[in-house]
């Protein structure tokens, strides 16, 4: 079993990685304190992950509280907390939330290994269908599937718009063309901008990040993790999705605090409300493919004409280098891909793929992406400039593989109702709770000014009435 002393250097050493890919300062980690117990059953060290990637982004925060003329918060994490968070944070009362799979989507067997299959889109259960040339059926994609050698099905659902990857073990990643490049790359690319613009809002004690205007274009899940997390601390945060997008299962837990509007960017009007929008923004956070809002026109050079002081933080999910830099992705094919998957099988001698406990990659991402944006606007208090930051979830694997060290065995007590924060959320969907907010700064704690409420529910604009 993981003791306390092991597991408290573990977190630490994942907090150092993260604070200083974001260009922290080494000293500024004595800040950070943890409290709570127990992790999520794992052959990798998910909750000390979880607990150092909260307490980066509450670290950011005391900096940037900081930097607007307070002292320097502690900033206490909650490993506990943390490993529900990267669950879900959301507890319906009386009604249940949709599935967060639809019925074709999982792990496959095929001929020589296995491949999962990610349908959760209508366009990319399509694409499999189409490819296996089968029902909406699970057993007649499983009888399909069998007939298939994985790497060749894997490249047909991709080459057809749909998302699958291959089970690979962690050395087969390793050797891969991808997997070489990505873990090759720093887990957070950084660029400076050449803008100098004063900010014009103030930093407040109990919502630090009161005024500071989001714009979101992410989805499921590590984006809007960061852009709930700037939410909870007093963030203005405008999410923009396509029309007919949606995602149910996530949603309710995905967006309070948030105003979630509908933009089609293919269009010259939905483009030109967008410009007015990146134009407004402090914080741009974006999870599309890394050609994708280029070839709507607004690629790196063109947002930052459009705004020299935007702090502009990214993730995709494969890496920015190597053949598969734009390739769609997410946390449950990473896994498969990067070794995770397999690596939990065989070490836990299980006979299908064995994923981590949670979608820890997603999670954790999102916690370095709110810590990049928000030291992003440290640094524009400090010298004006916009700056632009991205990473990756397969880049995150490779942290997570590389610094769990050993097994964990200490598995939390089960959920009671002192984890859950007393006040009642009335949602779209009904009435619910609240997980209490897995980090703390000073006094201050995570708490969202609306509650949850469906995508499309807003109008295209900001709330917040400053000048900009």
């Amino acid at each position: 079993m993981l003791n306390r002393e092991s597991s408290e250097s573990s977190v630490r050493g994942f907090l150092r990685e993260i604070w200083l890919a974001a260009h922290g300062r080494e000293a500024d980690l004595e800040h950070v304190h943890f409290t709570g117990s127990g992790s999520l059953p794992s052959i990798f060290a998910v909750t000390d992950l979880a607990t150092a990637s909260v307490g980066a982004a509450g670290l950011a925060v005391a900096e940037l509280m900081h930097a607007g003329g307070g002292e320097f918060a502690r900033v206490q994490a909650d490993r506990r907390l943390a490993s529900f968070w990267f669950g879900s944070s959301i507890r319906p009362q009386g009604w249940e939330a949709p599935s967060l799979w639809d019925t074709v989507a999982g792990d496959y067997q095929t001929a020589d290994g296995w491949i999962r299959l990610h349908t959760n889109a209508p366009h990319h259960r399509e694409a499999a269908l189409t490819v296996l040339d089968a029902t909406a059926d699970r057993a007649a994609v499983a009888q399909a599937v069998a007939g298939w050698q994985a790497e060749e099905l894997e490249i047909a659902v991709v080459a057809q718009g749909g998302c699958a990857a291959q089970m690979r073990t962690m050395e087969q990643w390793r050797w891969h063309p991808q997997g070489a490049a990505v873990n090759s790359e720093p887990l957070l690319h950084i660029a400076e901008g050449p803008g100098a613009v004063a900010p014009d809002w103030q930093i407040g004690k109990q919502r630090p990040l009161q005024d500071i205007r989001v714009l979101d274009l992410t989805r499921v899940l590590a984006g809007p993790t960061a852009t709930r997390f700037m939410a909870g601390f007093g963030a203005d945060v405008l999410r923009i999705d396509p029309p007919t997008w949606d995602e149910p299962g996530v949603v309710p837990d995905m967006v309070p605090g948030k105003r979630c509007a509908r933009l089609d960017l293919k269009t010259s009007l939905g483009q030109e409300i967008f410009t007015q929008l990146l134009a407004q923004a402090d914080v741009l956070v974006h999870g599309y493919r890394s050609d994708a809002l280029a070839g709507m026109g607004f690629d790196t050079a063109s947002r930052r004409r459009i705004n020299p002081a935007l702090v502009d933080v990214s993730l995709d999910a494969y890496g920015w280098s190597g053949p598969w830099k734009a390739r769609r992705g997410f946390d449950s094919l990473v896994q498969m891909s990067s070794g995770i998957a397999e690596a939990g099988m065989r070490r836990l001698g299980r006979d299908k793929p064995t994923p981590l406990p949670v979608q820890a990659l997603d999670h954790a991402v999102g916690y370095l992406l709110a810590t990049a944006a928000i030291r992003g606007l440290t640094q524009r208090v400090k010298t004006g400039k916009g700056i632009e930051m991205r990473t990756s979830l397969a880049r995150m694997a490779q942290l997570l593989v590389t610094e769990s060290g050993r097994q964990v065995d200490a598995v939390l007590q089960a959920e009671n109702a002192a984890d859950l924060a007393p006040a009642i959320e009335e949602t779209f969907w009904g009435p619910a709770r609240r997980l209490h907010g897995p980090v703390a700064v000073g006094r201050t704690a995570m708490a969202w000014d609306r509650p949850a409420m469906p995508l499309g529910s807003a109008s295209p604009e900001f709330q917040s009435e400053r000048a900009h």
